[in-house]
């Protein structure tokens, strides 16, 4: 599959890992429609990718698969989902203002796990209906964990539990839908340079980036892209979650 051919769905695609994936798409001649919530930058990034965008609530049946169909009838085919909206607390099992908070635990698991999975389920049946590729192969879905999904650090209880369980089910999705053609990666990302990141004072990211064995720095949102993209041409990578960290392990 070349990315040239393609047309993809990118879940947070207005800002961070998502507008950076929708970008290198978009530059190597796929034609991409974001979905976000963010209707102002979304607009604003698929406007300047020559692409399309859809609001959507990632945890809303109706919401993602009002998305999908507006994909469809723009781009007229889906080959590639990839699911880059999260969303990241930083809260101790119990702290001192007492045990962690139920709602922000479920928030937590709702938008990064099982709207990870939603996207992917109602885009996996779009792509069944695609013609297939000499290998036989129809669409490729990329998901994204995180490396605090194998070595979370203090107050990230729920994030960690979250992306575990993208981690999780990356091999028995493959399985499941090896059938019609469709594979499934993962990535995971160490301490990339995204908005939520941006905010943070100067020598706080330089302390993040120190710990980085090598590189020394922290990832850039491009470089997630480029993996993606490699994923989608790589046909033989499948039900595997790839780390992409400079060799970071969390403490």
């Amino acid at each position: 599959m070349k990315l040239a051919t393609t047309s993809a769905i990118v879940t947070g695609g207005a800002s961070g890992l998502g507008e950076a994936t929708a970008r290198h798409f978009a530059e190597q001649g796929a034609t991409v429609t974001l979905l976000d919530r963010d209707a102002e930058r979304g607009k604003s990034v698929a406007e300047d990718v020559g692409g399309h965008f859809a609001q959507t609530d990632v945890t809303d049946e109706a919401s993602v698969t009002s998305a999908i169909d507006l994909a469809l009838n723009r781009m007229g085919k889906i080959d590639i989902a990839v699911n880059c909206a999260g969303i990241a607390y930083g809260i101790k099992t119990v702290g001192k203002d007492g045990p962690h908070p139920l709602d922000a635990f479920q928030r937590t698991i709702d938008i990064n796990l099982v709207g990870t999975f939603n996207v992917a389920r109602l885009a996996a049946q779009a792509m069944a209906k695609n013609d297939p590729e000499p290998d036989g192969g129809r669409g490729v879905i990329i998901n994204t964990a995180s490396i605090a999904a194998f070595d979370g650090q203090k107050g990230q209880a729920a994030y960690s539990a979250s992306k575990g369980g993208v981690a999780g089910m990356t091999l028995p999705m493959a399985r499941d839908l090896a059938s019609i053609g469709v594979r499934v990666m993962t990535i995971a990302p160490g301490i990339f340079m995204t908005p939520m990141l941006a905010g943070l004072p100067d020598d706080v990211r330089a302390s993040l980036a120190a710990d980085v064995p090598n590189p020394p720095r922290l990832g850039d949102p491009a470089e997630y892209g480029r993996l993606a993209g490699f994923i989608v041409e790589m046909g033989y990578l499948n039900g595997e979650v790839i780390r992409i960290d400079g060799a970071l392990r969390m403490r």
